[in-house]
C-alpha cells in the first residue's frame, strides 16, 4: 500500500530523509514556497503518522563503543518476552530489541567497549529471569545503515 501525498510533500520528504535537521526555511526556498507552508504540511504529516521524528546518529567508534555483537534470547516462556523487554530496556548498551519468531524469542544489538564489556553486558542479559540461553555473533563491520533507500522508494521519490 503507498502512502497518498503529493509532490509538494514528496519534495519535503525528500530533503528531510536527506538531513533530518534542515531547516524548513530552507527547503522552503528550495521549493519556492513560504516556509510556512513546509511547516504545516510537515505538521500534517506528523498527524496523519507519516513523520513520527527525527533521528540523530552517533559514531559510536568516535566516543568509544566500536564493538556491536548480536545477541540472540531463548526464553523459557516466550510469554515472559514483554517482561524481558523491560529488563532489557535497564541495560543501556542495549540499543535494539526485537521481540521475534524462530530460534530466538528476543533478538538485540548492543554497544560496547570491548569484549570485556560485551561479556559483562552480556551476563547481565543472561541474569533476568525467563532467560534460558543466549547466543551472541560479534559484527565485524556495519556494512549497509540505510533507511534513506527505502524511504524513498515508499514515497515513490527520486533515488
Amino acid at each position: 500500500m503507498r502512502i497518498d501525498i503529493d509532490k509538494t510533500d514528496r519534495q519535503i520528504l525528500t530533503y528531510l530523509i536527506e538531513d533530518a535537521r534542515m531547516p524548513f526555511t530552507e527547503i522552503a526556498k528550495h521549493l519556492g514556497v513560504a516556509p510556512g507552508t513546509v511547516h504545516g504540511r510537515v505538521k500534517k504529516m506528523e498527524r496523519r503518522g507519516i513523520i513520527t521524528g527525527a533521528t540523530l546518529t552517533v559514531n559510536y567508534e568516535t566516543v568509544g563503543y566500536a564493538f556491536t555483537a548480536y545477541v540472540g534470547l531463548i526464553l523459557t516462556k516466550t510469554i515472559d518476552a514483554e517482561r524481558i523487554i523491560k529488563g532489557l530496556h535497564e541495560i543501556p548498551e542495549v540499543t535494539v530489541a526485537h521481540i521475534a519468531t524462530g530460534q530466538f524469542s528476543i533478538f538485540t544489538k548492543i554497544r560496547c567497549r570491548d569484549t570485556q564489556h560485551a561479556k559483562q553486558v552480556i551476563f547481565r542479559m543472561n541474569s533476568l529471569q525467563g532467560v534460558l540461553r543466549s547466543e551472541t555473533m560479534i559484527s565485524l563491520e556495519e556494512s549497509i545503515n540505510d533507511k534513506e533507500r527505502l524511504f524513498k522508494d515508499i514515497f515513490e521519490l527520486p533515488i
